[in-house]
Formats: C-alpha cells, sequence, structure tokens
C-alpha cells in the first residue's frame, strides 16, 4: 500500500509523541522534528535554533552538514525569519526573494546564493513561552498554504512539549538549563560524527545517521554514545553492525 502524505504526518506525530517519556533524547526529538518537516512540506532544507541560557539563538539540528548551509543559519540567528518567529511567536512566511529583501535584505542576498527562494520559520512555543523556530527552506517561491502552517505549527508544537514535559515553564532557570543542555550535547555528537566520517570515508551527514542508528538500537541517548565512540569506549565495529559485538 503507498503511504500517503498524511499517513507520513500522523506518523510523524506518534514518533515525537513517543518521546513523552520520563527519559529520552533531546537533540533526536529535534532531529526528527526537522527531518520529517522537510520531507512532509516540500522544503530543500531545515533547521532547528533555541535560545541559549543568555538568551542567544544558536543552531540545535539541521538537515545539511555543509559550511555554507551552516553559515546562512548563523546569518539567520541575527537577522531572518528565525528571529522573527522566536520575538513574536507567530508563523514567519515569505514566499520569494523581494518578500526576504524588502524585511532582511543580507539574509535574503545569502538565502539567494545558496538557491533558496522562500523560507518559513515556525516557533517552538508553549503558550506564551517561545524556546526556539523550525525553519524551513525551499527551493521555488510560494507561501505555506494554511493546511501546511497548521500542520507545521501543531508539529512544533509537539516537539515543544516533549522537550519540556515534567518542567515547569515558571522556572526559568530549569528550563534554561533544559536547552543549554542540548546546546552543549552538540560538542560530542560533532566529535564524533567527524571520527565516524574520516574512518569510512563518508560525509559528516552519513556519519550522523550511522550514529544514529546505532543509539536507537541499543536504546541510548545519542550525545551518550557520540562521547563512547570518539574515545574509543565503543568500538567503530559495533557501529558499524549496529549492536554491541558479543564478548564471547
Amino acid at each position: 500500500m503507498t503511504e500517503t502524505r498524511e499517513t507520513r504526518l500522523v506518523d510523524t506525530f506518534v514518533a515525537l509523541t513517543d518521546n513523552l517519556v520520563a527519559d529520552y533524547d533531546v537533540l533526536d526529538v529535534l532531529q526528527t522534528l526537522v527531518d520529517r518537516s522537510v520531507e512532509l512540506f516540500d522544503a530543500a532544507a531545515g533547521a532547528i535554533h533555541l535560545l541559549n541560557r543568555d538568551g542567544a539563538l544558536e543552531v540545535a539540528a539541521s538537515t545539511s552538514e555543509r559550511s555554507g548551509f551552516i553559515g546562512l543559519l548563523q546569518l539567520n540567528a541575527g537577522e531572518g525569519p528565525c528571529i522573527t518567529a522566536v520575538t513574536t511567536g507567530e508563523l514567519v512566511t515569505s514566499e520569494d526573494i523581494a518578500s526576504l529583501a524588502e524585511r532582511w535584505p543580507r539574509f535574503a542576498a545569502a538565502s539567494k546564493d545558496h538557491g533558496y527562494r522562500s523560507v518559513h520559520a515556525i516557533p517552538l512555543r508553549l503558550r506564551d513561552d517561545v524556546i526556539g523556530s523550525l525553519n524551513l527552506f525551499r527551493e521555488l517561491d510560494g507561501a505555506l498554504n494554511g493546511a501546511d502552517a497548521r500542520a507545521a505549527q501543531a508539529l512544533a508544537d509537539v516537539a515543544t512539549i516533549s522537550i519540556l514535559q515534567q518542567r515547569t515553564m515558571r522556572d526559568a532557570t530549569v528550563t534554561a538549563e533544559q536547552l543549554q543542555y542540548a546546546l552543549d550535547a552538540k560538542v560530542p555528537i560533532e566529535q564524533a560524527k567527524g571520527y565516524v566520517a574520516r574512518a569510512l570515508s563518508v560525509d559528516v551527514d552519513t556519519a550522523r545517521e550511522v550514529l544514529r542508528r546505532y543509539a536507537r538500537s541499543v536504546q541510548r541517548k545519542l550525545s551518550e554514545v557520540a562521547v563512547e565512540v570518539a574515545d574509543g569506549t565503543i568500538p567503530l565495529d559495533d557501529v558499524l553492525a549496529g549492536s554491541p559485538r558479543d564478548p564471547r
């Protein structure tokens, strides 16, 4: 049976709500959200920004490791739809380069250079509190239609609840620590991705998926696995096999 777009959307909601448990991997929630959103809403690339403890936006997850794309995201953190979505708590959609240039000329020029003509930023929010944004980059002109905009916001809302579940939004310290953990956890993951990429002679996007598959197969957090892969505790052969070797 052919999988319909509606089925994939439902499956994405299920994947995100499966993380509403006592112990879950925040970064895996974010990566799942951005990967599925790019597929569902016909985007060429996507990324998630989170507010760190100092109130600045940082890239927490993305669908591409290309240096040019990361540079665009860093610019987006200072100017562009992303920061507007976070400050207003509203979905921001720019359907073509002209509409981008009217509000964010530097970002519009950089976006055009990378082949992206329309950008949509969806706030990660719980009621009136916004913790970041989901950003979708498309190579064609056009705004998100009403149904897609509602679906994208619903996915972002579910992911936000997953991140902040069992924590009160009134406690700013706890919230900041939780978000900072997600950002800090990227450091060993970046190191492990580089190690796996070099060892296997693959790009870092492929290395990331290899690590994610292994972490899921052993039911451990990606950040924990990354530390042990980088320091040699987990043999690379185990990661490739997808499960630990039997020492017998």
